[in-house]
């Protein structure tokens, strides 16, 4: 079996009040696409932000790579390529200004790197941040999340905003990514992402892990059934995309 890029151990995030991640064990397994389903306030965010060395767990632990993720979040940065589910705000800076400053904190990035994946997307850098439109800032953080060639990618529902053109260019690239070595980690509600691109899904349910399956043509069929099935006391079905 490959060597694990995510385990966690009894993760666990707790507000109060049953709002939180609870007693989370998961493995992902190095160059595995692992999909994080589940409806908003589930816990998907609140996962990543740990993962990310964001907030600290109450309890349990979490390692990237080996790396304890709470101790070595900078190097665990290092080392990951990040989509947030907000992209961050940079204000009056240029779309290459940002690229600029955020590679210099990376040591440097290669710009015909930079240069292809702004082609794909037609995103314009030399344009201000604050003139951009949803669908542009959202192409500039998987730029900014993919330029430095990353072996694990944490992706907080990374199409939001994009138009079904660039869309399906980001799952080209995204398989591209993942057949050239490197970890993904998707948080989505949008089935069709899960179904498509993910070699296992986990589910989220109130800040717990309630299911894990693999994918292949015989189960993918069933997904939603699956998904649907855990939340079959809900007064209001969650919230789940076909696209």
């Amino acid at each position: 079996m490959a060597a694990a890029a995510i385990r966690t151990s009894k993760l666990t995030k707790d507000y109060g009040a049953g709002r939180g991640v609870f007693d989370l064990d998961l493995q992902v397994s190095a160059q595995e696409v692992f999909g994080y389903l589940g409806p908003n306030g589930a816990g998907k965010t609140t996962t990543i932000r740990l993962l990310m060395g964001m907030i600290r767990p109450t309890g349990g632990s979490a390692y990237i790579f080996g790396l304890d993720c709470a101790r070595d979040a900078v190097d665990v940065k290092r080392r990951v390529g990040y989509i947030p589910g907000d992209v961050p705000q940079f204000g009056s800076l240029t779309g290459s200004e940002v690229v600029t400053y955020l590679g210099g904190m990376r040591g440097g990035v290669d710009p015909r790197r930079v240069r292809s994946l702004c082609e794909r997307f037609e995103l314009d850098l030399g344009r201000r941040f604050r003139e951009y439109s949803s669908g542009n800032k959202q192409k500039l953080a998987i730029v900014l999340a993919f330029m430095h060639q990353p072996d694990l990618l944490i992706l907080d529902e990374p199409t939001s905003g994009l138009d079904p053109l660039n869309r399906q260019e980001f799952y080209t690239l995204l398989r591209e990514t993942r057949d050239h070595g490197a970890t993904v980690f998707l948080s989505s509600h949008i089935l069709s992402e899960v179904e498509h691109i993910c070699d296992r899904v986990g589910i989220i349910r109130d800040g717990r892990l309630v299911h894990i399956a693999e994918l292949d043509e015989a189960t993918a069929p069933n997904l939603e059934e699956i998904f649907l099935s855990y939340f079959s006391e809900s007064r209001t079905k969650p919230k789940l995309l076909r696209s």
